[in-house]
Formats: structure tokens, sequence, C-alpha cells
């Protein structure tokens, strides 16, 4: 949402202040979900192409994961970039995987819904868990050591997952 900043007016698709073409090379920054480009009038907005483009397990393009950043020491995020660090995949592969779970979960490690999927990775039935640590319930490392063995199985890493839950809205 674009605001005029001298009225407070919402920015309307068909007639502008006069005032704002007064001013020159105004920019507008979005997020990196898409490489696009759209110029009206004398205005432009770019959305970059992220670096690394995400691609699924068969090399296929995926849609793009927002960059997650750097996760708080200790917490959930940080155990799974190490453990995705040590499988050998790239922060594009962490990115898409933060997005996956913040998603599904929020990265709570008690979420659950009326399915009876369970914890970080939403495991349907929770107790599936359980192959990865009698802890399942409550351990982070846990239930993302398995969310992750499962997706790399299932989709062959966290950008496959991702790719797949955007088209359908389930991994």
């Amino acid at each position: 949402m674009v605001v005029d900043p001298y009225s407070g007016a919402y920015a309307d698709a068909v007639v502008a202040p006069n005032h704002w073409s007064q001013h020159s090379g105004q920019t507008v920054i979005v997020d990196a979900s898409a490489a696009t480009k759209v110029t009206r009038d004398s205005y432009s907005v770019r959305v970059p192409t992220p670096a690394s483009t995400p691609v699924d397990s068969a090399g296929a393009l995926s849609l793009f994961a927002p960059i997650a950043g750097t996760p708080d020491p200790g917490s959930a995020k940080a155990i799974a970039k190490d453990i995705v660090q040590a499988k050998g995949w790239g922060d594009n592969q962490y990115n898409c995987l933060v997005a996956l779970w913040n998603r599904e979960s929020g990265w709570n490690v008690y979420a659950s819904n009326p399915s009876g999927a369970y914890g970080i990775p939403q495991a349907l039935p929770g107790s599936k868990m359980a192959s990865a640590g009698p802890n399942w319930q409550s351990n982070p490392r846990t239930q993302i050591l398995w969310g992750l063995s499962y997706i790399q199985g299932r989709y062959g890493n966290p950008c496959g997952a991702w790719a797949h839950s955007q088209s359908s809205g389930w991994y």
C-alpha cells in the first residue's frame, strides 16, 4: 500500500496528486519473492531475483522463499540451520525450510491441529517422530531431524517441499 506522505491519501492507480510529479527518483523496495519490473509514467518498481535461485529435487525452478536471515542462537531455527548445513545444503534450502515451517507451525514444538498433525514439521500423526527419538513431543532437534529426513525422502530437499506446499497448500 502506498500513502501520500503529504496528505495521507492512498495512492490511486489512475490519478496521482500533482505534487508527486515534483519529486524525481522515488524508489519502492519490494521483497524478492519474484523477478519483475513494472513501469508507469516515470516510476519503476523492480523486484530483484535472488542471487541463488532455489530448485527442487529435479533441478526445476521452485517458487522463491523469503530470505530467512540469521536465527537466534539456540533457537529451533538455529538448530535447523546447523542440520541443513551439515547435510551440505545451502542458504537457499534453509530459506525454503523456514518459510515452510513458518506456515506449518510457526516453529512451535507443541503445535497441533485437529487432524493429529504435531510439532514443528506437523507430522501426521505426530507419533511418527518417535522414530527420531523418544523425546519427539518436546524436543525441537528431534522434530527437525525427523522433518528433514521426511522432506529429503519425499521431496529431495526443503525447496522441493516448499514448491509443493506453494502449489498444493500442503507438503
